[in-house]
């Protein structure tokens, strides 16, 4: 779903419902896909993901316009938004299917975010260094239908209201100017 005038990132930082809320908002987002990635299994379910027995990651695969946003500036709100420093875990959600990572689609979303990442060990942005994996793209697999806008259709639901919607409430705080009307 790239084109010349788009770019294509995947970013996992733990549960897929929470980065779709968030990056649905951002300026220069044109889709947000939930899914799996960086696995062995072919055409994983949500099932075989959360027994982290596939090697997938949850996570989101965004198209961008870079003349809107570029991939520095998406992985700022990416780095904004969970706990870079925690392996394989996300607040209670905890497995290799949580783990950070920023599984790149060229050489320069590569260069970006090693540099990105030095750059905010060197400035101590957090108290324990990031453990973000940054791997090459592999297979995108979609996550089943029902997880898709999954905060948009379940907003009330708890995991939504405990989680979801506070990442949500930062990072319109956060990054007001860069929400879409």
């Amino acid at each position: 779903m790239s084109s010349s005038t788009h770019e294509t990132a995947t970013l996992g930082g733990g549960c897929f419902w929470c980065l779709e809320a968030v990056f649905d908002q951002l300026v220069g987002v044109i889709d947000v896909v939930s899914g799996y990635a960086g696995g062995q299994v072919e055409n994983p379910s949500y099932k075989q993901v959360c027994a982290g027995n596939t090697g997938h990651a949850e996570v989101v695969q965004i198209v961008f316009d870079p003349q809107q946003l570029s991939f520095h500036e998406l992985l700022e709100v990416f780095f904004s938004i969970h706990d870079p420093t925690t392996l394989n875990r996300q607040g209670a959600d905890v497995g290799t299917q949580y783990r950070s990572a920023i599984f790149y689609h060229s050489e320069a979303q590569r260069t970006t975010a090693l540099k990105l990442i030095d750059d905010l060990n060197a400035a101590n942005a957090w108290t324990k260094p990031i453990v973000t994996q940054v791997a090459a793209a592999s297979t995108f697999y979609p996550a089943e239908d029902y997880h898709q806008e999954y905060f948009l259709h379940n907003a009330a639901q708890p995991y939504c209201q405990f989680v979801v919607a506070p990442k949500l409430a930062k990072f319109r705080s956060q990054h007001a100017a860069r929400l879409k009307e």
